[in-house]
Protein backbone atom coordinates (compact mmCIF):
# COMPACT_ATOMS: atom_id res chain seq x y z
CA UNK A 1 0.00 0.00 0.00
CA UNK A 2 1.20 3.40 -0.91
CA UNK A 3 2.73 5.16 1.93
CA UNK A 4 0.54 8.21 1.92
CA UNK A 5 -2.73 5.29 1.54
CA UNK A 6 -1.37 3.81 4.91
CA UNK A 7 -1.31 6.80 6.56
CA UNK A 8 -5.13 7.45 6.25
CA UNK A 9 -6.15 3.62 6.86
CA UNK A 10 -7.22 3.21 10.32
CA UNK A 11 -4.19 1.72 12.80
CA UNK A 12 -5.95 -1.38 14.07
CA UNK A 13 -2.76 -1.75 16.50
CA UNK A 14 -4.97 -1.76 19.63
CA UNK A 15 -6.76 -4.74 18.78
CA UNK A 16 -3.54 -6.88 17.73
CA UNK A 17 -1.71 -5.73 21.06
CA UNK A 18 -4.83 -6.92 23.62
CA UNK A 19 -6.31 -9.62 23.81
CA UNK A 20 -9.21 -8.18 26.12
CA UNK A 21 -10.07 -4.90 23.89
CA UNK A 22 -10.73 -7.28 21.09
CA UNK A 23 -13.53 -9.16 23.33
CA UNK A 24 -14.88 -6.05 24.23
CA UNK A 25 -14.56 -4.56 20.93
CA UNK A 26 -16.30 -7.52 19.33
CA UNK A 27 -18.56 -7.60 21.77
CA UNK A 28 -19.79 -4.13 21.93
CA UNK A 29 -20.06 -4.73 17.99
CA UNK A 30 -22.85 -7.53 18.75
CA UNK A 31 -24.62 -5.87 21.05
CA UNK A 32 -24.64 -2.44 19.12
CA UNK A 33 -26.30 -4.29 16.01
CA UNK A 34 -29.08 -5.55 18.30
CA UNK A 35 -29.23 -2.62 19.77
CA UNK A 36 -28.98 -0.33 16.33
CA UNK A 37 -31.94 -2.92 15.07
CA UNK A 38 -34.26 -2.20 18.05
CA UNK A 39 -33.92 1.76 17.74
CA UNK A 40 -35.10 1.31 14.34
CA UNK A 41 -38.32 -1.22 15.09
CA UNK A 42 -39.42 1.29 18.55
CA UNK A 43 -39.17 4.16 16.32
CA UNK A 44 -41.39 2.61 13.38
CA UNK A 45 -43.78 0.57 15.78
CA UNK A 46 -44.06 4.22 17.73
CA UNK A 47 -45.37 6.07 14.38
CA UNK A 48 -47.68 3.38 13.85
CA UNK A 49 -48.99 3.69 16.63
CA UNK A 50 -49.37 7.57 16.70
CA UNK A 51 -48.26 8.86 13.20
CA UNK A 52 -46.59 11.56 15.01
CA UNK A 53 -43.37 12.70 15.10
CA UNK A 54 -43.88 14.27 18.74
CA UNK A 55 -44.43 10.86 19.67
CA UNK A 56 -41.32 9.36 18.47
CA UNK A 57 -39.67 12.02 19.97
CA UNK A 58 -40.97 11.46 23.24
CA UNK A 59 -38.61 8.03 23.17
CA UNK A 60 -35.51 9.92 23.39
CA UNK A 61 -37.03 12.11 26.37
CA UNK A 62 -38.35 8.92 28.31
CA UNK A 63 -34.47 7.57 28.17
CA UNK A 64 -32.96 10.88 29.00
CA UNK A 65 -34.25 11.38 32.57
CA UNK A 66 -32.53 7.92 33.70
CA UNK A 67 -29.35 8.49 32.08
CA UNK A 68 -28.88 11.58 33.62
CA UNK A 69 -29.43 9.59 37.01
CA UNK A 70 -27.63 6.77 36.10
CA UNK A 71 -24.48 8.30 34.85
CA UNK A 72 -24.24 10.49 37.89
CA UNK A 73 -24.56 7.53 39.94
CA UNK A 74 -22.40 5.35 37.95
CA UNK A 75 -19.43 7.08 38.04
CA UNK A 76 -17.90 6.31 41.29
CA UNK A 77 -18.57 2.83 41.01
CA UNK A 78 -16.76 1.99 37.70
CA UNK A 79 -13.70 3.91 39.55
CA UNK A 80 -14.49 1.71 42.72
CA UNK A 81 -15.99 -1.18 41.66
CA UNK A 82 -15.05 -4.62 39.55
CA UNK A 83 -15.38 -3.04 36.26
CA UNK A 84 -15.71 -6.62 34.21
CA UNK A 85 -18.67 -6.92 36.77
CA UNK A 86 -20.71 -3.71 35.76
CA UNK A 87 -20.56 -4.23 32.53
CA UNK A 88 -21.90 -7.90 32.48
CA UNK A 89 -25.06 -6.11 35.15
CA UNK A 90 -25.47 -3.56 32.49
CA UNK A 91 -25.22 -6.77 29.77
CA UNK A 92 -28.22 -7.77 31.89
CA UNK A 93 -30.20 -5.26 32.32
CA UNK A 94 -30.40 -3.97 28.38
CA UNK A 95 -31.37 -8.06 27.22
CA UNK A 96 -34.13 -7.34 30.20
CA UNK A 97 -35.94 -4.07 27.97
CA UNK A 98 -35.38 -5.69 25.16
CA UNK A 99 -37.43 -8.49 26.69
CA UNK A 100 -40.16 -6.16 28.08
CA UNK A 101 -40.40 -4.49 24.14
CA UNK A 102 -40.51 -8.16 22.84
CA UNK A 103 -43.28 -9.51 25.06
CA UNK A 104 -45.56 -5.99 24.29
CA UNK A 105 -45.36 -6.42 20.82
CA UNK A 106 -46.79 -9.91 21.30
CA UNK A 107 -49.96 -7.77 22.49
CA UNK A 108 -49.90 -5.95 18.38
CA UNK A 109 -51.40 -2.83 20.07
CA UNK A 110 -49.51 -2.36 23.28
CA UNK A 111 -49.93 0.91 25.61
CA UNK A 112 -47.58 3.53 24.72
CA UNK A 113 -46.57 3.82 28.83
CA UNK A 114 -44.97 0.09 28.42
CA UNK A 115 -42.69 1.22 25.29
CA UNK A 116 -41.59 4.20 26.82
CA UNK A 117 -40.87 1.95 29.81
CA UNK A 118 -38.97 -0.53 28.39
CA UNK A 119 -36.91 2.57 26.78
CA UNK A 120 -36.68 3.97 30.03
CA UNK A 121 -34.83 1.16 31.25
CA UNK A 122 -32.33 0.86 28.05
CA UNK A 123 -31.49 4.85 28.62
CA UNK A 124 -30.45 3.97 32.51
CA UNK A 125 -28.56 0.70 31.44
CA UNK A 126 -26.58 2.70 28.50
CA UNK A 127 -25.50 5.46 30.71
CA UNK A 128 -24.02 2.07 32.72
CA UNK A 129 -22.63 0.66 29.05
CA UNK A 130 -21.02 2.74 27.78
CA UNK A 131 -18.79 4.26 30.58
CA UNK A 132 -17.30 1.56 31.61
CA UNK A 133 -16.60 -0.13 28.48
CA UNK A 134 -14.74 3.27 27.90
CA UNK A 135 -13.11 3.76 31.93
CA UNK A 136 -11.92 0.18 30.52
CA UNK A 137 -10.12 0.76 27.26
CA UNK A 138 -7.19 2.87 28.43
CA UNK A 139 -5.99 -0.26 31.00
CA UNK A 140 -5.90 -2.79 27.87
CA UNK A 141 -4.03 -0.46 25.73
CA UNK A 142 -0.68 1.71 25.62
CA UNK A 143 -1.06 5.11 26.03
CA UNK A 144 -0.26 5.85 22.62
CA UNK A 145 -2.62 3.56 21.08
CA UNK A 146 -5.54 5.70 22.82
CA UNK A 147 -5.78 7.93 19.26
CA UNK A 148 -6.28 4.53 17.55
CA UNK A 149 -8.18 2.85 19.78
CA UNK A 150 -11.01 5.74 19.38
CA UNK A 151 -10.30 5.08 15.59
CA UNK A 152 -11.38 1.40 16.23
CA UNK A 153 -13.90 1.57 18.48
CA UNK A 154 -15.77 4.26 15.84
CA UNK A 155 -14.93 1.91 13.17
CA UNK A 156 -16.85 -0.93 15.61
CA UNK A 157 -20.04 1.22 16.50
CA UNK A 158 -20.44 2.27 12.55
CA UNK A 159 -20.11 -1.36 11.40
CA UNK A 160 -22.98 -1.64 14.17
CA UNK A 161 -25.10 0.95 13.04
CA UNK A 162 -24.90 0.24 9.21
CA UNK A 163 -25.79 -3.24 9.73
CA UNK A 164 -28.40 -2.76 12.29
CA UNK A 165 -30.69 -0.11 11.23
CA UNK A 166 -30.52 -1.75 7.53
CA UNK A 167 -31.19 -5.42 9.09
CA UNK A 168 -34.06 -3.77 11.46
CA UNK A 169 -35.69 -2.07 8.39
CA UNK A 170 -35.57 -5.35 6.95
CA UNK A 171 -37.03 -7.68 9.62
CA UNK A 172 -39.44 -5.14 10.67
CA UNK A 173 -41.11 -5.10 6.98
CA UNK A 174 -40.83 -8.69 6.14
CA UNK A 175 -41.03 -10.78 9.73
CA UNK A 176 -42.65 -8.43 12.09
CA UNK A 177 -41.15 -6.40 15.33
CA UNK A 178 -41.36 -9.50 17.68
CA UNK A 179 -38.26 -10.85 15.38
CA UNK A 180 -36.65 -7.56 15.79
CA UNK A 181 -36.74 -6.96 19.70
CA UNK A 182 -35.88 -11.23 19.87
CA UNK A 183 -32.61 -10.45 17.72
CA UNK A 184 -31.58 -7.36 19.91
CA UNK A 185 -32.43 -9.79 22.98
CA UNK A 186 -29.91 -12.73 21.25
CA UNK A 187 -27.09 -10.39 20.95
CA UNK A 188 -27.59 -9.25 24.17
CA UNK A 189 -26.52 -12.56 25.60
CA UNK A 190 -23.80 -12.99 23.30
CA UNK A 191 -22.12 -9.62 24.31
CA UNK A 192 -23.09 -10.72 28.03
CA UNK A 193 -20.63 -14.14 27.07
CA UNK A 194 -17.87 -12.16 25.94
CA UNK A 195 -17.72 -10.14 29.21
CA UNK A 196 -17.25 -12.93 31.47
CA UNK A 197 -14.04 -14.13 28.98
CA UNK A 198 -12.32 -10.98 30.13
CA UNK A 199 -9.58 -11.00 32.64
CA UNK A 200 -10.82 -9.81 36.07
CA UNK A 201 -10.81 -6.50 36.66
CA UNK A 202 -10.10 -6.29 40.28
CA UNK A 203 -11.41 -2.80 42.56
CA UNK A 204 -9.39 -0.17 42.42
CA UNK A 205 -8.95 0.63 46.31
CA UNK A 206 -10.19 3.94 47.84
CA UNK A 207 -7.02 5.34 49.13
CA UNK A 208 -7.40 7.16 53.13
CA UNK A 209 -8.82 10.18 52.51
CA UNK A 210 -10.33 9.83 49.06
CA UNK A 211 -13.68 11.07 48.85
CA UNK A 212 -16.69 8.60 48.70
CA UNK A 213 -20.23 8.57 48.01
CA UNK A 214 -21.90 12.13 46.56
CA UNK A 215 -18.23 13.54 47.43
CA UNK A 216 -16.65 11.71 45.11
CA UNK A 217 -19.20 12.28 42.39
CA UNK A 218 -18.96 16.31 43.09
CA UNK A 219 -15.27 15.76 42.65
CA UNK A 220 -15.60 14.74 39.21
CA UNK A 221 -17.88 17.99 38.88
CA UNK A 222 -14.72 19.45 40.29
CA UNK A 223 -12.29 18.26 37.70
CA UNK A 224 -14.62 20.20 34.81
CA UNK A 225 -14.14 23.57 36.88
CA UNK A 226 -12.33 25.97 35.09
CA UNK A 227 -11.12 23.27 32.65
CA UNK A 228 -13.05 25.36 29.71
CA UNK A 229 -11.34 23.26 26.84
CA UNK A 230 -12.57 20.08 28.72
CA UNK A 231 -16.00 21.60 28.93
CA UNK A 232 -16.06 22.51 25.15
CA UNK A 233 -15.39 18.86 24.29
CA UNK A 234 -19.08 18.26 25.79
CA UNK A 235 -20.71 21.44 24.80
CA UNK A 236 -19.72 20.86 21.29
CA UNK A 237 -21.25 17.89 21.22
CA UNK A 238 -24.49 18.66 23.00
CA UNK A 239 -24.72 21.62 20.38
CA UNK A 240 -24.26 19.28 17.22
CA UNK A 241 -27.08 16.88 18.42
CA UNK A 242 -29.60 18.67 20.13
CA UNK A 243 -29.89 20.88 17.03
CA UNK A 244 -28.73 18.73 14.24
CA UNK A 245 -29.67 15.28 14.81
CA UNK A 246 -33.12 13.98 12.72
CA UNK A 247 -33.61 10.63 13.25
CA UNK A 248 -36.42 10.98 14.90
CA UNK A 249 -38.02 12.67 11.79
CA UNK A 250 -37.37 9.69 9.82
CA UNK A 251 -40.05 7.14 9.92
CA UNK A 252 -42.33 10.61 8.71
CA UNK A 253 -39.92 11.78 5.93
CA UNK A 254 -39.72 8.60 4.67
CA UNK A 255 -43.58 8.23 4.08
CA UNK A 256 -44.73 11.54 3.29
CA UNK A 257 -41.53 12.61 2.06
CA UNK A 258 -40.19 10.02 -0.09
CA UNK A 259 -43.26 7.82 0.30
CA UNK A 260 -41.77 4.67 1.40
CA UNK A 261 -42.05 2.48 4.45
CA UNK A 262 -39.34 0.98 7.31
CA UNK A 263 -36.65 -0.20 4.76
CA UNK A 264 -35.84 3.42 3.94
CA UNK A 265 -35.84 4.36 7.61
CA UNK A 266 -33.20 1.81 8.28
CA UNK A 267 -31.36 3.08 5.37
CA UNK A 268 -31.49 6.56 6.65
CA UNK A 269 -30.44 5.38 9.96
CA UNK A 270 -27.49 3.72 8.23
CA UNK A 271 -27.06 6.52 5.57
CA UNK A 272 -25.08 8.06 8.36
CA UNK A 273 -23.08 5.17 10.21
CA UNK A 274 -22.01 5.07 5.88
CA UNK A 275 -20.32 8.01 6.40
CA UNK A 276 -19.09 7.36 9.40
CA UNK A 277 -17.24 4.16 8.76
CA UNK A 278 -15.49 5.92 5.69
CA UNK A 279 -14.39 8.61 8.18
CA UNK A 280 -13.51 6.07 10.63
CA UNK A 281 -11.65 3.47 8.14
CA UNK A 282 -9.69 6.97 6.93
CA UNK A 283 -8.69 8.16 10.28
CA UNK A 284 -5.27 6.92 9.96
CA UNK A 285 -3.86 10.91 9.89
CA UNK A 286 -5.81 11.73 13.24
CA UNK A 287 -2.91 11.34 15.84
CA UNK A 288 -0.55 13.44 13.55
CA UNK A 289 -3.04 16.67 14.05
CA UNK A 290 -1.74 18.86 16.91
CA UNK A 291 -4.51 20.99 18.17
CA UNK A 292 -7.77 18.63 18.44
CA UNK A 293 -10.64 21.53 19.73
CA UNK A 294 -10.16 23.14 15.94
CA UNK A 295 -10.62 19.63 14.28
CA UNK A 296 -13.51 19.12 16.38
CA UNK A 297 -14.76 22.84 15.09
CA UNK A 298 -14.34 22.17 11.76
CA UNK A 299 -15.56 18.59 12.39
CA UNK A 300 -18.93 20.10 14.03
CA UNK A 301 -19.28 22.61 11.26
CA UNK A 302 -19.34 20.13 8.44
CA UNK A 303 -22.11 18.26 10.51
CA UNK A 304 -24.05 21.60 10.61
CA UNK A 305 -23.92 21.93 7.18
CA UNK A 306 -24.69 18.27 5.68
CA UNK A 307 -27.47 18.32 7.68
CA UNK A 308 -28.72 21.51 5.90
CA UNK A 309 -28.20 20.11 2.72
CA UNK A 310 -30.30 16.89 4.09
CA UNK A 311 -32.79 18.80 4.95
CA UNK A 312 -32.57 20.80 1.21
CA UNK A 313 -32.65 16.98 -0.82
CA UNK A 314 -36.38 17.60 -1.75
CA UNK A 315 -37.30 14.04 -2.65
CA UNK A 316 -34.36 12.82 -4.14
CA UNK A 317 -33.30 9.90 -1.71
CA UNK A 318 -30.05 9.33 -3.43
CA UNK A 319 -28.63 12.81 -2.41
CA UNK A 320 -30.30 12.63 0.99
CA UNK A 321 -28.31 10.04 1.33
CA UNK A 322 -25.36 11.74 0.68
CA UNK A 323 -25.77 14.56 2.77
CA UNK A 324 -26.50 12.10 5.57
CA UNK A 325 -22.64 10.37 5.00
CA UNK A 326 -20.75 13.48 5.13
CA UNK A 327 -22.79 14.49 8.23
CA UNK A 328 -21.89 10.80 9.67
CA UNK A 329 -18.25 11.42 8.36
CA UNK A 330 -17.77 14.59 10.13
CA UNK A 331 -19.34 13.21 13.03
CA UNK A 332 -16.89 10.20 13.49
CA UNK A 333 -13.85 12.17 13.34
CA UNK A 334 -15.16 14.85 15.88
CA UNK A 335 -16.10 12.09 18.49
CA UNK A 336 -12.49 10.32 17.73
CA UNK A 337 -11.00 13.83 18.64
CA UNK A 338 -13.16 14.66 21.98
CA UNK A 339 -12.74 11.15 22.88
CA UNK A 340 -8.99 11.18 22.67
CA UNK A 341 -8.50 14.90 24.22
CA UNK A 342 -10.55 13.69 27.29
CA UNK A 343 -8.54 10.93 27.73
CA UNK A 344 -5.46 12.73 27.81
CA UNK A 345 -6.48 15.13 30.13
CA UNK A 346 -8.30 13.06 32.53
CA UNK A 347 -6.58 10.91 35.55
CA UNK A 348 -7.35 7.28 35.64
CA UNK A 349 -8.63 7.51 39.13
CA UNK A 350 -11.23 10.33 37.82
CA UNK A 351 -12.19 8.48 34.55
CA UNK A 352 -14.97 6.51 35.28
CA UNK A 353 -16.72 9.38 36.36
CA UNK A 354 -16.25 12.12 33.33
CA UNK A 355 -16.48 9.17 31.17
CA UNK A 356 -19.74 8.52 32.56
CA UNK A 357 -20.42 12.25 31.66
CA UNK A 358 -19.43 12.17 28.79
CA UNK A 359 -21.57 9.33 27.96
CA UNK A 360 -24.50 11.19 29.08
CA UNK A 361 -23.42 14.05 26.95
CA UNK A 362 -22.60 11.77 23.92
CA UNK A 363 -25.82 9.64 24.42
CA UNK A 364 -28.08 12.33 26.46
CA UNK A 365 -27.72 14.56 23.39
CA UNK A 366 -29.04 12.52 20.96
CA UNK A 367 -31.94 11.77 23.04
CA UNK A 368 -32.63 15.45 23.46
CA UNK A 369 -32.30 15.78 20.02
CA UNK A 370 -34.67 13.30 19.07
CA UNK A 371 -37.29 14.76 21.55
CA UNK A 372 -36.14 18.14 19.77
CA UNK A 373 -36.55 17.28 16.13
CA UNK A 374 -39.86 15.51 17.22
CA UNK A 375 -41.27 18.45 18.95
CA UNK A 376 -40.48 20.90 15.83
CA UNK A 377 -41.62 18.76 13.84
CA UNK A 378 -45.01 18.29 15.11
CA UNK A 379 -45.42 22.18 15.41
CA UNK A 380 -44.57 23.03 12.24
CA UNK A 381 -42.57 20.00 9.30
CA UNK A 382 -40.08 17.98 8.89
CA UNK A 383 -38.57 19.87 6.61
CA UNK A 384 -38.55 22.94 8.46
CA UNK A 385 -37.03 21.21 11.89
CA UNK A 386 -34.27 19.91 9.65
CA UNK A 387 -33.32 23.32 8.07
CA UNK A 388 -33.45 24.71 10.98
CA UNK A 389 -31.47 22.61 13.18
CA UNK A 390 -28.90 22.75 10.77
CA UNK A 391 -28.38 26.58 10.79
CA UNK A 392 -28.68 26.52 14.47
CA UNK A 393 -25.81 24.00 15.01
CA UNK A 394 -23.97 26.18 12.70
CA UNK A 395 -24.67 29.25 14.24
CA UNK A 396 -23.44 27.39 17.99
CA UNK A 397 -20.18 26.39 16.23
CA UNK A 398 -19.31 30.07 15.70
CA UNK A 399 -20.43 31.30 19.76
CA UNK A 400 -17.88 28.25 21.18
CA UNK A 401 -15.23 29.26 19.02
CA UNK A 402 -15.51 32.74 20.03
CA UNK A 403 -16.71 32.35 23.67
CA UNK A 404 -13.48 29.65 24.12
CA UNK A 405 -10.57 31.09 21.72
CA UNK A 406 -8.66 28.67 23.75
CA UNK A 407 -10.18 25.51 22.96
CA UNK A 408 -9.01 25.77 19.15
CA UNK A 409 -5.28 27.24 20.03
CA UNK A 410 -4.99 23.84 22.14
CA UNK A 411 -2.12 21.47 21.58
CA UNK A 412 -2.28 18.21 22.57
CA UNK A 413 0.40 16.93 25.41
CA UNK A 414 -0.23 20.41 26.55
CA UNK A 415 -1.98 20.65 29.95
CA UNK A 416 -5.15 22.85 29.21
Amino acid sequence: MPRRLSQLAVDIGPLRASRDFRLLWFGELISQTGSQVTTVALFVQVDRLTHSTAAVGFVGLAQLLPMIVASVLIGPVIDRRNRRHVLLAAQLGLGLSSLILLLAAYSGHPALAILYAAAALNGGFVAVSMPTRSAMTPNLVPPDMLAAAAAVNQVMWNVAAIAGPALGGLIVARFGLTWAYGFDLTTYGIAAAFVLLLHPTPAIPLAAGEPEGWEAIKEGFRFLRGRRVLQSTFTIDLVAMIFGMPRALFPRLAVVQFHRGPEVVGLLFSALSVGALIGALTSGWVSSVRRPGRAILAAVALWGLAVLGFGLSGRNLALAFGFLAIAGAADVISAVFRASSQQMIVPDSLRGRLSALNILVVAGGVRLGDFEAGIAGSLFSPFTAVVSGGVLCLVGVGVIASAVPEFARWRAGERP
